[in-house]
């Protein structure tokens, strides 16, 4: 038997009340490249990955405790998760 594959995204971001200093570098770079406009900018990471489960819902269990326990610091970043069938 086959099991199912699922392909996931998950996006991490700085939560909004903590300080981006690397987003903050990172804008006022491309200030100095003369790219105007960019009021706020700040930097996340996408994190995709394949996984095996026997259903969406336990390919999505597994996933929000990985993301919760080691992709994302709960107490800075927010996460969301992308799932759809490989």
């Amino acid at each position: 038997m086959t099991v199912p594959r699922y392909q996931a995204r998950v996006l991490v971001r700085l939560r909004p009340s903590v300080l981006d200093p690397a987003g903050e570098a990172t804008r006022g770079a491309a200030e100095r490249l003369g790219v105007e406009g960019i009021s706020k900018l700040r930097i996340g990471k996408a994190v995709e990955l394949e996984v095996e489960a026997p259903d969406a819902e336990e390919a999505r269990r597994r996933l929000e405790v990985l993301s919760d326990r080691l992709l994302a610091n709960p107490v800075i970043e927010d996460w969301s998760l992308e799932l759809q069938d490989s």
